[in-house]
């Protein structure tokens, strides 16, 4: 699908009068350790619970792994340098959980803090901003042997884990965020069983899913007595929710998707406590026996800032005979308590990971987590678009992602005048890397990687970007 309106001349300025974003905002690229880094068992890491599936028949497209990925262990210096050329004030990347600490408890691995200590300084030296994710789903597999995520364990070491990193780090790093998408670790990972570590439980999802923001809460804690001026948040994924009719039915699924995608995170971790109506929902699930006295205070500490990661929207009904079954990411086992839900296909463009484009509804998300929760600043801190990208005589010429980043910056730019306290945006993703469960089947990437041979291309939309961040802006439509 091609967009005659996406911008013209891209990678040259264009000068016309356009849309100004608040000096200072922040302008980065994102990526995650096990997508990108390689080095799968060297210098002392050993594996996680995404080593364990994807090395599992069947788990991964076409039996992909990220032993290598984009072997960013070892081109560190060549991938901050394209991140200089395309003028990223920040770069948003997580720490390997088994690379720093072997085993995921005990001592650091000396080896593994070397790495980040040597893309932290080659960061700064380039005046690139580091932003510091601890936790993007790559559990170290012994406390999955151990119960993983639904153990309560996990949680306190985690606290441990974040203190290590911080005392290594935190005179570096100013911007640390604690966990990538929770809804995605529990619901995907224990709930669907379509992530690792690939159960499938509803009862151990909405588990593991407290014991992650439990695990948070404790982070956060841990932070602020290592380093005391670390601005510090979380990033959830969130989707405007919308029931295909006015049908009470319908209305009522909507109710039920936005209680376990959005509210069942938002509310403990900004409200501290859970709504009623999702307990309700989930009693046939858990009876939350779980939930101890002091968690959702532990939960509910008080943070810094808060990261949206924005793809798409949810539109519901109730189901239909013979319905065709839902993608895994809609699959029932992932909404415990919500399984006579359908999720309606509106016949919009799509991506490449059949994701509806909606970029307003990235406004209405960020509204309402400033209206309803919070007056922190707010990031995002992921938005992209798969697509199928050809390399021609040395070039990829992306029209449909630079018009998805477009469409969603103008997007961010609504938010902030309608009084959002948005600080900065970070494109997902830097490049084209290990996709989780679609291995390298899909391209999220600005920069695209041939894993062949390692080359990386700048793509039309990475030079685009690149122009957005020179002007603070857009340009004129």
């Amino acid at each position: 699908m091609s967009n005659p309106a996406s911008p013209p001349a891209v990678g040259v300025l264009d000068e016309r009068p356009g849309l100004t974003f608040p000096p200072g905002f922040l302008w980065g690229a994102a990526t995650a350790a096990y997508q990108i880094e390689g080095a799968a068992a060297e210098d002392g890491r050993t594996p996680s619970i995404w080593d364990t599936f994807s090395h599992t028949d069947g788990r991964v497209v076409a039996g992909h792994t990220g032993d290598v990925a984009c072997d960013h262990y070892h081109r560190l210096g060549d991938d901050v340098a394209l991140m200089a050329e395309l003028g990223l004030k920040s770069y948003r990347f997580s720490v390997s959980w088994p690379r720093v600490q072997p085993g995921g408890t005990g001592a650091a691995n000396p080896q593994g803090l070397d790495f980040y200590r040597r893309l932290v300084d080659e960061l700064l030296v380039h005046g690139i901003e580091p932003w510091l994710t601890l936790y993007h789903w790559d559990l170290p597999q012994p406390l999955e042997d151990a119960g993983g995520w639904p153990a309560r364990d996990t949680a306190a070491r985690f606290a441990d884990y974040t203190t290590l990193v911080a005392d290594a780090l935190g005179d570096r790093v100013r911007y640390w965020t604690t966990l990538n998408e929770p809804w995605c670790s529990a619901f995907l990972g224990y709930g669907s069983g379509a992530h690792a570590p690939g159960r499938s439980n509803g009862a151990e999802a909405v588990r593991a899913g407290h014991h992650l923001m439990l695990g948070h809460g404790l982070a956060v804690q841990a932070l602020r007595a290592a380093r005391p001026s670390a601005e510090v948040g979380v990033t959830v994924n969130l989707y405007p929710v919308d029931p295909a009719s006015d049908a009470p039915a319908d209305v009522d699924a909507a109710r039920r998707i936005d209680a376990l995608a959005n509210r069942f995170f938002l509310d403990p971790l900004l409200r501290g406590s859970y709504p009623e109506d999702l307990v309700t929902d989930l009693s046939a699930v858990t009876d939350f026996d779980h939930v101890r006295d002091g968690d959702l205070a532990t939960i509910a500490t008080p943070l810094d800032l808060v990261g949206v990661n924005y793809y798409s929207r949810h539109v519901v009904a109730t189901p239909v005979e013979g319905a065709e079954p839902e993608p895994y990411w809609r699959a029932p086992s992932c909404w415990p308590g919500s399984e006579n839900v359908r999720f309606v296909t509106r016949g919009v463009p799509v991506t490449d990971m059949n994701w509806e484009i909606d970029a307003p509804g990235l406004v209405e998300t960020l509204r309402r987590v400033h209206d309803e929760y919070t007056d922190l600043p707010l990031y995002v801190t992921e938005n992209g678009s798969a697509f199928v990208d050809t390399v021609i005589d040395g070039e990829v010429d992306d029209v449909d992602r630079l018009a998805y980043f477009d469409a969603h910056l103008r997007a961010a730019h609504d938010a902030i005048n309608a009084g959002v306290p948005l600080r900065g945006y970070f494109a997902w993703s830097l490049m084209d890397n290990f996709e989780w469960a679609w291995g390298y089947t899909k391209r999220f990437g600005m920069i695209h990687v041939d894993y062949d041979t390692q080359v990386r291309i700048p793509k039309s939309s990475a030079r685009w970007y690149a122009s957005v961040i020179r002007r603070n802006g857009l340009a004129a439509q």
